[in-house]
């Protein structure tokens, strides 16, 4: 296949990691105040090994968020502050997904790399999503880099960044139950093949690994950031489940199978390492998303979640075999899981 475009591994060097400032007290009924502190020690230690980029809702926020950031000892002068107004501050869903041009695709003078504009429709849930739609076509007049806005027929795509994961070099993992359910009204009327040729088209995706559900409590319905994520171009961590009254016992059993019988571009097996998932995480008697699969890789490091369970050391070590020249640092996400997303959602790296 000719490549046009290809989304590099998140493992890749960055450039910088987009983060949007907490600000939508709804998105933490009852818990919003220690979220930006969650916040502060994210960007402190992402702010030690690569540039972080910020987006606040305006003046007066960039400045209270300096003013905690100073106080938490993040690396000020790797900060970078834009006043765009979000809706959410999930950019792994609404943010720039970056691809990389090939050689001799570019006239010499464009950037080698250039920001996918999928759209961005808040899951199908929210009506107000008009301002993060907005974010991957501001930062692409920002740096000067080529929008391109991925089409089939007449429809602008829908995709959200943390639906999909892929190692760099040509494969995907994704979700039947998040891109192929009509109910979710992503792209309705779109096929699975079209699917796949338009991510090998805009992403350089040369096959679709499809398993089938996401984790209980996903209000995303599946997305793969959370269960399933490469870690070097032939391993995959996956989450499973071994109480079996458990409700994610069932469909993530299912994955694993999908996985262990699923082949590399080589046609060999990958190699599959289970991951476990914490004890069920219950506020308001709602289930909530917790995964340590959300983990986040920067330069140098990773930043897992971790939710005062017994398996957060067991996770913490079994991601830190697969890094073994970065460090491993655990997040307390126990309050900020209660906004539906952890450490991967409310990040989308920039390639170097």
């Amino acid at each position: 296949m000719n490549k046009q475009y290809t989304m590099p591994a998140e493992w890749e060097r960055h450039s910088a990691t987009w983060i949007a400032w907490p600000h939508n007290a709804e998105d933490w009924p009852g818990k919003f105040q220690p979220i930006p502190w969650v916040y502060c020690e994210i960007v402190r230690q992402l702010s030690q090994v690569e540039d972080v980029n910020i987006l606040v809702q305006n003046e007066l926020a960039e400045k209270r968020a300096r003013k905690m950031l100073l106080r938490a000892g993040a690396n000020m002068a790797r900060l970078h502050f834009h006043p765009w107004r979000t809706d959410r501050i999930w950019l792994r869903d609404s943010g720039p997904i970056y691809v990389r041009k090939a050689e001799g695709s570019a006239r010499k003078q464009d950037n080698s790399l250039a920001v996918t504009d999928w759209k961005f429709n808040a899951w199908a849930k929210y009506d107000n999503w008009h301002n993060d739609d907005l974010i991957p076509s501001e930062v692409a007049k920002l740096q000067g880099v080529e929008r391109i806005v991925p089409m089939i027929g007449e429809h602008r795509v829908v995709l959200e960044g943390g639906s999909i994961d892929v190692n760099g070099a040509g494969l995907m993992l994704t979700t039947e139950e998040c891109l192929l359910s009509e109910v979710q009204q992503r792209n309705p009327g779109i096929a699975r093949e079209q699917l796949e040729q338009c991510f090998a088209q805009y992403l350089g995706i040369e096959q679709v690994v499809w398993l089938n559900r996401g984790c209980a409590g996903d209000d995303t319905h599946g997305h793969v950031d959370d269960i399933a994520r490469f870690v070097n171009e032939n391993t995959i961590l996956l989450a499973t489940e071994k109480e079996t009254s458990d409700e994610n016992h069932l469909p993530l059993a299912e994955n694993l199978d999908r996985l262990r019988s699923a082949k590399n571009l080589s046609d060999e097996a990958f190699n599959v390492i289970e991951l476990p998932m914490p004890s069920p995480v219950i506020f308001d008697n709602e289930r909530l998303p917790a995964s340590y699969a959300n983990f986040y890789i920067a330069n140098d490091l990773v930043l897992v979640p971790t939710f005062n369970d017994e398996n957060d050391r067991i996770a913490l070590n079994i991601i830190a075999d697969q890094f073994p020249t970065r460090k491993t640092i655990g997040i307390h996400c126990g309050d900020f899981i209660w906004g539906l997303g952890a450490l991967h959602c409310m990040t989308q790296q920039e390639p170097a």
